[in-house]
C-alpha cells in the first residue's frame, strides 16, 4: 500500500510522534473503543467508510475528512470491493454542462458563501449594484445573517427567485415565483449514486410560477444586446450528450433514469488523480480550537426531518426555536427550565425552548437548522462567517455558545 503514496514515511512519523492516549483524549473516547475500531479495520473482510455530512464543517473539516480517508487507505480498504470512502458526489458530473459555457468568458469576481456579506459589504471598484439569488435562501442559510441582510441593503436592486416568501425574498425589490421540483419537466443527478433521473411535470404551479429555464430565457431576449438561450428540450438533449451516459432524451422520458458508466471500484489498483498516480496522506493535525470560557457549548445546527432546509410549511413553522442538550450538560446547573432561556453567541442571541435528549454529547447544542427570522429562529444569525481550511465551505460547527436565562428587568 505505502508504494502507492507519496511520503509515507512523513506521515507515519506524524502519527507516532502523538501518544495514543493524547489521540484518545483528545477524542473524548475510550481506548476500549479504539480498539474496537481498530479490530474493524483490521480485520480480513473490506470496510465502507461513509463519511456523515457534516464533518467538513469544522475549522479543520477538510482534514477531519482526510484522516479519515487515510485510515481507509493505511487499513487497504481504498480500490477493492465493498471498501472505500464516501462522502458526497457533484450532482452534475455526469452530464454534459459544457454547452453552458460563453465563447468568450468576461472577467469576473466571486464571492465564497461563507462570506458573502462581508464580500458584498466590501466590494469595491465597482461595488456591487445588482443581487440575483435564484433559489437559495441565502440570508438564511449562510453564516453571520445579520451582516448579509446589512449587505442587501446597501444594494441599489435585488432580484430574488424562489418559491417561497423566505428571510431573502423579504430583501428583494422583485421577487419571481419559481416552479417547484414537481411542476415542471427536469433531469436530475444525485449526490449519492451515478443515476440520472428524468423528472416529469406532475401537478401545474400556482398562480405566475414559472420554470428557471423560461426566466432566464425571457431575461435574455430582453438584455441589450439579446442572449438567446436555445430552446429548454434541446437544452436538456445537450446535457445528455455525455461520455458517461448512454440515452436520448425520448429514451430517459420511457426508461425514468439511466446509470452512468462509471468504475465499480474507485482508484481500483491504488492509481490516484495525482500526476504521479500515488496518494496523498495529509501533511498535519492540528489541535481542535478549545472554546472561550464565556460560550462553553458547541452549536450544532444539523438538519431537520421535516423539511428540506428553510422549505418549511407554513403549519409546521414555530415561533421559537428548540433546541436539545444532554441530561449532564454542564449548562443544566445555572438553568431554570421553567424560565425563558436564550441561546447566545457573540453576534447575537435567539430566545428558544429547551428539552433534554440522552446520548447527546454534553457540551453540544442542538439545533434543527431552516427556521425563518421572521419567526424568531435563523441560527445562522449567531454564527460567524469563517471559512474552512478547505477555503470556500463555511466553519458551521466552530461556534461556541451559550445557555441563560433571559434576565429580569425591574
Amino acid at each position: 500500500i505505502l508504494q502507492h503514496t507519496k511520503n509515507p514515511d512523513k506521515f507515519i512519523a506524524l502519527l507516532l510522534s502523538y501518544p495514543l492516549q493524547r489521540l484518545v483524549d483528545a477524542c473524548d473516547v475510550s481506548l476500549k473503543e479504539v480498539k474496537q475500531l481498530f479490530e474493524i479495520y483490521a480485520g480480513d473482510k473490506p470496510v465502507a467508510s461513509v463519511v456523515g455530512s457534516g464533518l467538513q464543517r469544522y475549522s479543520y473539516g477538510g482534514e477531519n475528512v482526510r484522516f479519515i480517508n487515510a485510515l481507509a487507505m493505511i487499513s487497504g480498504n481504498i480500490g477493492i470491493s465493498g471498501g472505500g470512502s464516501y462522502f458526497h458526489l457533484h450532482s452534475y458530473r455526469n452530464l454534459n454542462l459544457n454547452w453552458l459555457e460563453p465563447e468568450k468568458r468576461q472577467p469576473r469576481r466571486s464571492f465564497p458563501l461563507c462570506t458573502i456579506g462581508k464580500d458584498i459589504l466590501a466590494a469595491a471598484d465597482p461595488a456591487v449594484k445588482m443581487i440575483w439569488v435564484n433559489c437559495i435562501n441565502i440570508v438564511n442559510q449562510a453564516p453571520d445573517s445579520q451582516r448579509i441582510i446589512r449587505a442587501f441593503e446597501g444594494v441599489e436592486f435585488k432580484v430574488v427567485v424562489d418559491a417561497f416568501w423566505n428571510d431573502t425574498a423579504q430583501q428583494a425589490d422583485l421577487v419571481l415565483p419559481a416552479k417547484l421540483m414537481l411542476e415542471q419537466e427536469d433531469i436530475i443527478g444525485s449526490f449519492l449514486h451515478e443515476y440520472v433521473h428524468y423528472v416529469a411535470q406532475i401537478i401545474e404551479a400556482p398562480g405566475q410560477a414559472r420554470d428557471d429555464y423560461w426566466i432566464l430565457s425571457e431575461l435574455g431576449k430582453r438584455l441589450e444586446p439579446p442572449i438567446r438561450l436555445p430552446a429548454k428540450n434541446t437544452a436538456l438533449r445537450s446535457a445528455l450528450k455525455s461520455a458517461y451516459i448512454d440515452t436520448s432524451l425520448e429514451q430517459l422520458r420511457r426508461q425514468k433514469c439511466v446509470c452512468a458508466e462509471r468504475p465499480g471500484i474507485a482508484y481500483e489498483g491504488l492509481q490516484f488523480n495525482h500526476h504521479d498516480k500515488k496518494y496523498r496522506f495529509p501533511a498535519m493535525l492540528h489541535a481542535e480550537p478549545m472554546p472561550p470560557p464565556e460560550y462553553p457549548l458547541r452549536l450544532l445546527t444539523l438538519v431537520r426531518r421535516g423539511a428540506q432546509h428553510s422549505q418549511i410549511l407554513p403549519n409546521r413553522r414555530k415561533k421559537s426555536p428548540d433546541v436539545w442538550i444532554a441530561p449532564d450538560c454542564p449548562a443544566l446547573a445555572d438553568l431554570d427550565l421553567s424560565k425563558a432561556v436564550v441561546l447566545i453567541s457573540p453576534l447575537g442571541c435567539l430566545k428558544v425552548t429547551v428539552y433534554t435528549l440522552p446520548g447527546l454529547y454534553p457540551e453540544a447544542v442542538l439545533y434543527r437548522r431552516g427556521d425563518w427570522i421572521n419567526q424568531g429562529g435563523g441560527a445562522n444569525q449567531l454564527i460567524e462567517a469563517n471559512p474552512t481550511d478547505i477555503g470556500s465551505g463555511a466553519a458551521f460547527y466552530h461556534q461556541f455558545v451559550n445557555l441563560e436565562n433571559v434576565k429580569e428587568t425591574s
